[in-house]
């Protein structure tokens, strides 16, 4: 593929969903990279951590500007792929490179452009993990937009850093700025027990170490796997409750649970291990269910996610159906729960098979689709 001239506005989102509304970069990437611009021309090497970056934006305007070994972690194995599309395209392609959110991603980092997660938990995550292995000298550029923006943030970065400053605000945009990191330490997970049942959950992971009243009702109407299955899944299994819950019940089954967030996966093998089925759950991260093959399970359970970042959409779940669809084998089942206001019973009668509703609370719906 041929390198062409970098511009924001060419970025991709892709392989994510794409479509009016959905931009792959906004005015806080470009707060972000206009604040830091002084700090970056003084970095060298792998001096440039970013995380939290969408599709691109941070880290390929640090390279656009002239950096070089840049370190990336994004949670969203979708961001991730974008990201390596985009620097493909605009040449940047040995640039960076996407690690976990570990030790080794922010190693001596002098300056990290951070876009601020939604949850508190992840930001502590990060904020730890900068402050515990960066260089001492470390400037955190962390921004937003303002409407997700919130003063706990400042809070919980200076839980770690002995200085906030606030940048004034552009475009619905602002910047924390980070400095002298203290107290650092590594991620540990949440932990919560449920009616015997301990969930595991790191920062960022859908519903934390609780159990949403969606799963709940899902958990609730299970059935016995197939007759003959000896394997299930747990698609966007989130902390792995589904997932575990499936191997306690069924000591002879093993489960598959995929995620396509970094977090997800790691709080989803901390959840089996603490509950001692991790020899029975393996946890992949995952594009709904890319790597499996077509037509090799018979039973898959799915709470679909309803965002698209910040942005509530229904096209999200039909891609997971269809998804399951391709890897269920004729006759096998599909066990989702929905919120009832999303009507999908069409979209799974349409991409799975015929849909009966198992079990309705006052917010959610329980179905079962068969493969045709």
């Amino acid at each position: 593929m041929g390198t062409v001239d970098y511009s924001p506005a060419a970025l991709r989102r892709w392989p994510d969903l794409e479509g009016p509304g959905l931009p792959a970069s906004d005015a806080a990437d470009r707060l972000i990279l206009d604040e830091s611009a002084d700090a970056r021309s003084g970095t060298a090497g792998e001096a440039i951590s970013v995380i939290g970056d969408a599709y691109g934006a941070l880290a390929l305007g640090a390279a656009a500007d002239g950096g070089r070994g840049i370190r990336v972690h994004q949670d969203a194995l979708t961001g991730e792929q974008a990201l390596a599309a985009n620097a493909e395209r605009f040449g940047f392609g040995d640039a960076l490179t996407s690690l976990p959110l570990t030790a080794d991603l922010v190693r001596g980092a002098a300056v990290v452009l951070l876009r601020l997660p939604r949850s508190l938990d992840a930001l502590r995550d990060v904020a730890g993990v900068v402050a515990a292995h960066a260089d001492p000298g470390v400037v955190v550029y962390a921004g937003g937009r303002l409407k997700h923006m919130t003063l706990a943030m400042n809070d919980v970065l200076r839980e770690h850093f002995a200085r906030v400053d606030v940048t004034h605000a552009r475009q619905k945009s602002r910047v924390l700025v980070a400095r002298g990191p203290h107290g650092g330490r590594d991620p540990v997970p949440r932990r919560e027990t449920h009616d015997g049942l301990i969930v595991c959950a790191f920062g960022g992971a859908f519903a934390g170490a609780s159990i949403d009243i969606g799963t709940r009702l899902l958990l609730a109407h299970l059935p016995e796997p197939p007759a003959g299955a000896d394997a299930a899944i747990d698609l966007a299994c989130g902390t792995g409750v589904v997932a575990t819950t499936l191997a306690l019940r069924h000591p002879e089954l093993r489960v598959l649970a995929c995620d396509q967030s970094a977090a997800a996966v790691a709080s989803a093998r901390a959840t089996a291990e603490a509950n001692g089925v991790a020899d029975r759950v393996e946890v992949v991260r995952d594009d709904v269910l890319g790597s499996r093959p077509d037509g090799s399970a018979s039973f898959i359970a799915l709470n679909p996610p309803f965002h698209v970042g910040t942005a509530v959409s229904e096209s999200v779940a039909p891609r997971m159906f269809a998804d399951a669809a391709r890897v269920l084998r004729s006759g096998g089942e599909l066990w989702t729960v929905w919120n009832s206001a999303l009507r999908y019973r069409p979209a799974l009668e349409r991409l799975v098979g015929p849909t009966r509703q198992v079990a309705r609370n006052a917010k959610f719906t329980v179905t079962v689709s068969t493969r045709r």
